[in-house]
């Protein structure tokens, strides 16, 4: 039988791997100096703040991590689809790992916290 770290340590590590891709793409699309990739970087930075705090969630094993997790499934999916645009390689990886990480996520989006009806 696995404890609840054991099920989300794959979610973890797929938030931990995309946290690291979209700060490497936000900061190679900054770099560059090419305006047209503006909107990658700050879809990158809006998608690593939010593989920052659902790894945070799931390591403490909050009630709300499935609420976290489906947000930050839907905001990977949108990094990935923005980096599916261009043809460098850090996009090409960033995507390959916002894909994964919202696979990950969907797995425990559906557990949702329920607010105590009698509170």
């Amino acid at each position: 039988m696995t404890t609840p770290t054991e099920d989300l340590e794959p979610c973890m590590k797929a938030c931990a791997e995309a946290l690291l891709a979209t700060s490497q793409c936000a900061n190679a699309c900054i770099r560059s100096g090419d305006r047209l990739m503006e909107a990658c970087a700050l879809l990158n930075l809006d998608c690593a703040a939010l593989c920052e705090t659902t790894l945070g969630v799931l390591s403490r094993e909050s009630a709300h991590h499935g609420d976290f997790c489906a947000l930050c499934a839907h905001l990977c999916r949108a990094c990935a689809e923005e980096c599916d645009k261009h043809q460098h390689a850090h996009c090409r990886r960033c995507a390959q790992a916002c894909r994964a990480c919202a696979a990950a996520c969907d797995v425990h989006a559906g557990e949702r916290h329920r607010l105590d009806a009698s509170a």
